[in-house]
């Protein structure tokens, strides 16, 4: 597969994001639909933090692996040290910002723009490991594969795109400029991280972004399940919450079946 190609799959993958960011302008919905809508998002957010530690736990196992069979540790270390690192660092990064845009007037709370644009880091960061894959596929000769993660990535990126724009519902209706910023952010690097993953190879690089994702989208989870709780609707949040995670593992056994 040509560069070219490889870029033009790899901007769909990452434009499906958009198809769900309308949902942040709905109004005059019901407290119970706004607490729905909430908690589903969180729950996609879970799924993905278990889909980004999950790849980037690959490595570093494969690397413990060979140093059970003598190859040296020095590369489990590494790999163990970037993984944890990056996790603390995206976490704690997103923190330290979002406490920063707080307002002198209140800063116990977060807005819920604050929380898409976490959210849209936190999956950019991820969708750029994601481009990783598409690129290094695409560079070694794998086209099918290449091809099946064009397509199982541009189904997860639509529910992503959910995950940004729901918790805008609960505030002042954003902008379409502000919305294209947020998904630029989130699906914009699949595109970019298939140009560096064509050109370069490199597992360290795909640990560090993961780690960094991950860090990222549990401090958007916790947000997002404390403005679910605001409600007080236990049965609606529980439920939505288990919905929106049913539904992201159901696109990632749609990805599996597909043999990606």
């Amino acid at each position: 597969m040509s560069f070219v190609q490889t870029a033009i799959l790899a901007a769909f993958a990452g434009g499906t994001i958009f198809l769900g960011l309308p949902v942040a302008m709905l109004r005059g919905l019901s407290s119970t639909a706004r607490a729905a809508l909430t908690t589903a998002a969180a729950g996609v957010v879970l799924f993905i933090i278990y889909d980004v530690l999950s790849q980037a736990l690959l490595p570093v196992e494969a690397a413990l692996q060979a140093a059970r069979e003598g190859a040296g540790a020095g590369q489990f270390a590494a790999y163990a040290a970037i993984l944890g690192g990056s996790v603390a660092f995206g976490l704690l990064s997103v923190t330290y910002v979002s406490q920063r845009m707080h307002s002198r007037v209140d800063r116990a709370a977060v807005s819920p723009r604050q929380v898409a644009l976490g959210t849209a880091v936190g999956l950019g960061l991820h969708n750029f490991s994601e481009g990783l894959a598409i690129g290094q596929s695409a560079a070694t000769g794998a086209t099918t594969l290449a091809l099946v993660l064009v397509v199982g990535f541009a189904l997860h990126n639509a529910t992503e795109g959910f995950a940004i724009g729901a918790p805008l519902g609960m505030g002042e209706r954003p902008s379409w400029r502000f919305l294209v910023l947020a998904g630029a952010v989130g699906g914009g690097p699949t595109f970019a991280g298939s140009l560096v993953g064509y050109v370069l190879v490199s597992p360290t690089l795909s640990i560090l972004f993961l780690g960094l994702a991950a860090g990222a989208l549990i401090f958007v989870f916790n947000e997002m399940v404390a403005a679910g709780r605001r409600f007080s609707l236990p049965m609606v949040t529980g439920a939505a919450l288990t919905l929106g995670l049913l539904i992201a593992f159901g696109t990632d056994f749609v990805l599996s079946a597909a043999g990606a």
